[in-house]
């Protein structure tokens, strides 16, 4: 035996059916604490603090990030210097597939 019920509600609708409490209210207001924060915020924003922040090292980290990224670049390439062919991993085969029929 198979019961179909099909219920056409909005999603407030369905809130309200289900007892859940309205949370729209509460979400508005802390939109409006959280915008008016980052509003007082943004003046004392220092764009030298966030490019320490962002680069701990400073310029050094990222001619070592560009260091790093080249070599691997180079080596997936087959001209690094510190790759060899002993290096790259062996290719693998492709598995075979086997089809049955019945």
């Amino acid at each position: 035996m198979k019961i179909n019920i099909e219920v056409d509600l909005t999603p407030d609708e369905a809130r309200r059916m289900l007892g859940l409490p309205d949370l729209a209210p509460m979400q508005e207001e802390l939109v409006a604490q959280i915008s008016d924060q980052i509003k007082r915020n943004v003046a004392y924003i220092d764009p030298e603090l966030l490019v320490k922040t962002a680069l701990p090292v400073g310029l050094e980290g990222v001619d070592r990030l560009q260091k790093v990224l080249w070599s691997v670049a180079k080596s997936a390439v087959g001209d690094g210097a510190g790759a060899t062919k002993s290096d790259s991993p062996a290719p693998k085969k492709a598995a075979k597939s086997r089809s049955r029929r019945s």
